[in-house]
């Protein structure tokens, strides 16, 4: 017999149905010697820190037992809501223990999603529940139709091959493990209220805020643009300089417009050329997700349950892919596929591209594309037809027989010596794939008819202009920020119709990225919730709660920017390539929380220590009684009384340490501080001074 252990019941129920007849029991399905059982998800969860250090003297979150370094980590089954074990859980896992055992069953199946988390929930249910050796086989399933699963089930290898991407997944489990019990507890401590610290969550939180306070400090410059708005032959001509200048030097830019006016502007050359438009790529999930925001607000977790929804359907391949190719070992299954999108009525046939197929951009997973299994409208939800249609249209472009073909004209205009201008213009002459994929932009700029050596009327004037703020992050561009920090925005955005993506591929194979396909989504969705964050159609902005988390950490000297996250993210990398040891990257990172425990901002006594939620840090001078620290400020416990003594915790973008209050409540005033910003972004140095118990800057 041979017994598979699906991640889900969703997934046991797709492979039973590939198999043919099989006889349903409680918690599993027998019949044509197989035996297909299932999890819920993650039936195991790693050991709390009590698990190991015991409870604490108050039986409460305290400093006594972090930061804690487990020699070995344990996993025990997952908790239900009252922190005792789930029966449903412990019920489950019981039918896969003794299935296990079964003295029949002689070869165990991972049938674990087709990733590293899927990989490791089952190798978990194997590792407690078999109790002597039995061989265990992977099945990977790229989708969930039956022919993908008969396909799978007659050329499964050794779970052995898989042991990198397991340790990987183990890896990542320990690392933000580490991260989030001990730094979470340690800044609500510290706080006074919950803070999630994770090792992804901040940077991207910090990300928004950022962004948002660059918004927020933005002060215009107004600056003079030289153009000129002419008609020549009936149509207007703009042309606009290179030289631009301050608003104080009017009279300048004025000369600098006298000075091109004196010129004759001629067209110096004129190319024409018939090109064909390509289209884009096929999808990976966040790029998918990148268009169902942009043009249906869909938001990224709705993206993905829905697109999760129609993978557990066997209407489209596995979501959490990185890729937009395919791997060249599909094309056979590709071609039957172009066959069924043909039958359906779309001029689509099968082509052997590198823009389509290329391992060498194929980590673990191909491109998103529909699967053999065709839906009927009635099996589709409003949502599902929404997602389902985007995947199906961005194939349909990407083997479409119909070519967009377009006219390119480029125009150069020399104002005599001074400058030259280029005019680009492109008009759609046959459609082709665009009437399928409105995703792709095709400008339709018509230039007007002019020739080479055709005079143009020209009058360039000064016009007042002001420089504009940064953008708010959308979904797209978060996700692209997320996929390469380290890459200008620009760029980014232009991705999708990049021929060479090289750039994009090696930073994702090397771990630069923040979090990873499959986890962003649910991080980006924890920040949600947690009211650090906040969603309005496609565009995030700061909450109270995240300019809270993010100015706590930086005083409690948590670096969880992106250079700390992609370091750790690079050395995850290197554990699936076999580079690294588990236990090597899991050493990294206790590294750096043991350096933030052990941070000046973080000892107390230290003139940096930043205080902790109900130290007492002096007394106050306007009615002697004790002011401590709250979460916000250092504030007097008379204020209930009316006290009005409050100095605040952060202050013009500096955390104000315990050693600052004590002075300002001792002597009045501090000495000379750095570290402040001012609202326009500029680092200044100021002294304090407390005035009717407020602090105030004496400069």
């Amino acid at each position: 017999m041979i017994l598979i252990i699906a991640e889900k019941p969703s997934l046991a129920r797709n492979i039973a149905a590939a198999i043919g007849h099989m006889t349903k029991n409680s918690g599993y399905l027998e019949g044509q010697g197989y035996i297909v059982t299932w999890a819920f998800g993650h039936l195991f969860s790693l050991c709390d820190i009590e698990d190991y250090t015991g409870p604490t003297s108050t039986g409460r979150w305290s400093m006594e037992n972090i930061p804690c370094f487990p020699g070995e980590f344990r996993f025990k089954l997952r908790p239900g809501a009252d922190k005792k074990n789930d029966p449903g859980v412990a019920r489950q896992f019981g039918v896969i223990k003794r299935l296990c055992n079964r003295a029949d069953v002689d070869t165990i199946v991972n049938a674990g999603d087709a990733d590293r988390e899927g990989e490791i929930i089952v190798r978990l249910c194997v590792m407690n529940a078999l109790e002597s050796h039995k061989p265990v086989m992977r099945l990977w399933l790229p989708d969930q139709t039956p022919e993908t699963v008969a396909a799978a089930l007659a050329d499964m290898k050794s779970d052995d091959e898989y042991d990198n991407l397991a340790n990987e997944g183990f890896a990542r489990t320990y690392v933000d493990w580490l991260y989030g019990v001990n730094l979470t507890r340690y800044a609500t401590l510290r706080a006074g209220t919950l803070l999630r610290v994770g090792r992804v969550i901040v940077p991207i939180v910090k990300a928004i805020y950022d962004r948002d306070t660059a918004i927020k400090n933005f002060v215009p410059d107004v600056y003079y643009a030289l153009v000129s708005s002419e008609e020549t032959n009936g149509e207007i001509v703009e042309l606009v300089s290179q030289y631009k200048f301050p608003k104080e030097q009017a009279a300048k830019a004025q000369r600098a417009c006298d000075k091109l006016n004196a010129q004759t502007a001629t067209v110096t050359a004129k190319k024409t050329k018939k090109d064909t438009l390509k289209p884009g790529k096929l999808y990976s999930l966040s790029k998918l997700q990148n268009y169902l925001g942009k043009k249906f607000k869909m938001s990224m977790d709705d993206s993905l349950r829905v697109t999760q929804a129609l993978y557990e359907k066997g209407f489209l391949t596995y979501p959490r892919t990185n890729s937009e190719y395919l791997a060249t070992a599909e094309k056979d299954k590709i071609k039957t596929i172009v066959g069924k999108v043909a039958a359906l009525g779309y001029p689509v046939a099968f082509a052997d591209k590198k823009t389509i197929f290329d391992d060498s951009k194929i980590e673990s997973h191909s491109a998103l594309t529909p699967t053999y299994k065709i839906p009927k409208p009635a099996d589709l939800s409003p949502e599902e037809k929404t997602v389902y249609t985007a995947v199906l249209r961005r194939f349909v472009a990407v083997f479409c027989k119909e070519e967009c073909v377009a006219q390119k004209t480029e125009l150069t205009v020399s104002v005599g010596e001074c400058e030259d201008y280029t005019l680009k213009g492109t008009v759609i002459l046959e459609p082709g794939w665009t009437k399928y994929d409105d995703s792709v932009k095709t400008s339709s700029k018509i230039l007007p008819d002019l020739n080479k050596g055709d005079a143009v009327n020209i009058c360039f004037k000064p016009v007042e202009k002001e420089t504009s703020p940064p953008k708010h992050y959308t979904i797209e561009t978060l996700n692209n920020y997320l996929k390469n920090p380290f890459r200008e925005e620009k760029a980014a955005a232009n991705d999708m119709e990049d021929a060479d993506d090289a750039e994009e591929y090696r930073a994702m194979f090397e771990g630069l990225e923040l979090g990873t396909e499959a986890t962003r989504t649910g991080i980006i969705d924890n920040a949600v919730k947690s009211k650090y964050i906040e969603l309005k159609k496609d565009v995030y902005r700061i909450l109270p709660g995240g300019e809270f988390l993010i100015r706590q950490t930086a005083a409690l000297g948590i670096a969880m920017d992106k250079y700390k996250t992609s370091q750790l993210g690079q050395a995850l990398k290197k554990v699936f390539h076999g580079e690294m040891a588990v236990t090597d990257s899991v050493a990294l990172a206790e590294q750096e929380i043991a350096a933030v425990f052990r941070a000046e901002a973080n000892a107390p006594g230290s003139p940096g220590y930043t205080g902790a939620y109900g130290d007492a840090v002096g007394k106050c001078p306007l009615c002697g009684k004790d002011v401590i620290k709250d979460r916000y400020s250092y504030r007097c416990t008379g204020h209930e009384q009316g006290c009005p003594c409050k100095i605040p915790a952060f202050l013009c973008g500096k955390a104000l340490t315990v050693k600052n209050a004590a002075d300002l409540l001792a002597a009045g005033k501090t000495e000379k501080l750095s570290g402040f910003i001012s609202k326009k972004g500029k680092p200044f140095d100021a002294a304090l001074k407390l005035e009717n118990g407020r602090a105030e800057f004496d400069f």
